[in-house]
């Protein structure tokens, strides 16, 4: 179950967000909750990143309640959603000024480079706490953090990450093609990676993002060019 939810977080370029706005919207009111549209990008301990305006009212409900959710839903073109799988994650919501998760988010989401030096932007990073899956009728359940990420990061990934995705970018982008076309069936030929971590890769074209899942998790940085040139071969057989 945790690898699911894992895979459909991991997959997706945006998410719901629910926060609980700080103060009533007219007089008398209780205070209500708030759901809104973000692009998100997830660390390799599965923390969700978002890049958020200080004007937007999520972000002022923030402010005052950093308790968030995050609806990841992964039922898009299904004739019949509620069959489909969904997760929400619990966490909570702080700034951060990690240079690196950062750049994660920029790799996934490469447009926000126009905005992310403004000054009203900041990166926020949500210590996650619980999760609720529903993988279709019948089958729900919730998930401690501890059982999301049993595995610690391997050592030295996160660091390495950037000159990974950079290396296959300018050095070897028929690899990613053949990724894309002959391993996830997927046309066009101008895909790019846009992150890497112990249990696949991420692509993305245009508006498009995908990801290829690794068969069995990395154990350290060093197994990722072995990984990736092994990938290359089971593309060209293919």
């Amino acid at each position: 179950m945790s690898r699911a939810v894992r895979d459909l977080v991991r997959r997706l370029d945006r998410a719901a967000l629910a926060t609980t706005l700080p103060a009533p919207a007219r007089a008398g009111d209780d205070a209500w909750p708030y759901a809104s549209l973000v692009l998100v990008a997830v660390d390799h301990d599965l923390s969700p990143v978002l890049l958020l305006s200080d004007l937007a009212e999520h972000t002022k409900a923030i402010g005052a309640d950093d308790r968030v959710s995050l609806l990841f839903d992964g039922t898009a073109g299904l004739a019949q959603p509620l069959t489909g799988p969904r997760v929400t994650i619990l966490g909570r919501a702080a700034r951060t000024a990690d240079a690196r998760l950062g750049q994660r988010f920029l790799a996934r989401h490469p447009d926000a480079a126009m905005y992310a030096g403004f000054k009203d932007f900041h990166f926020y990073r949500v210590a996650v706490e619980r999760a609720h899956l529903v993988a279709g009728f019948g089958k729900i359940h919730w998930l401690e953090a501890a059982a999301l990420c049993p595995a610690p990061v391997p050592p030295g990934l996160a660091d390495s990450e950037a000159g990974i995705v950079d290396h296959m970018n300018d050095d070897h982008a028929d690899a990613i093609q053949l990724y894309a076309g002959k391993l996830l069936g997927l046309s066009g030929s101008d895909w790019r990676m846009t992150g890497i971590d112990a249990e696949g890769l991420d692509l993305r074209r245009g508006g498009q993002v995908a990801r290829l899942p690794f068969d069995q998790p990395l154990a350290s940085a060093a197994d990722a060019r072995a990984v990736l040139v092994s990938l290359v071969g089971r593309a060209r057989a293919a």
